[in-house]
């Protein structure tokens, strides 16, 4: 029974990866599995990231900055320096300060100089900014849940430790 579930899986993933190609409309096939791999993910990140704009452009918000509100939430009072903020990141966003200045203007956030080193600029969450999240937990949870929901836990679980992987090589 078990070659048998082999190879129904192996079709599938066959099947699914000429569906790669198709997608990008490649017509010669990839050099090796790890091209494709990579084109694969980088297709599905794109999808999702896509995605995830759509539903948050009603918010007013891009997915870097509401990756950047959720950073803030989590340090608390405490706050963030820019550069806390930055390492922190989903995205790497080259202008952390820019992507600030725009929450502080929709008064998301707050920024103040404080502590020995008055060039440190500590950035924190305000009360709109937390009430924005907030009113966005449900509608990301289900957002979540319909586009990697449908994996099944098992497969989401393999998925995590497939990428987990391949991030530690890239690190």
């Amino acid at each position: 029974m078990g070659s048998l579930d082999n190879n129904r899986y192996n079709d599938y993933i066959h099947d699914v990866a000429k569906g790669v190609q198709s997608e990008i409309r490649q017509t010669k096939p990839f050099n090796n599995l790890e091209d494709e791999a990579l084109v694969a993910l980088q297709l599905t990140a794109d999808r999702l990231h896509w995605r995830l704009s759509e539903m948050l452009k009603p918010h007013g918000l891009s997915p870097t900055q509401y990756n950047a509100l959720r950073i803030l939430r989590g340090a608390g009072s405490e706050g963030r320096a820019c550069s806390e903020i930055a390492e922190r990141m989903v995205n790497r966003d080259p202008d952390i300060t820019r992507l600030v200045d725009r929450l502080e203007r929709r008064g998301l956030v707050a920024r103040s100089r404080e502590g020995p080193d008055r060039r440190v600029i500590t950035t924190r969450i305000t009360p709109a900014g937390l009430e924005l999240l907030q009113s966005l937990d449900r509608p990301v949870e289900e957002f979540n849940r319909k586009m990697l929901g449908p994996l099944g836990e098992q497969r989401l679980r393999t998925l995590l430790q497939l990428l987990e992987a391949a991030r530690a090589q890239a690190d």
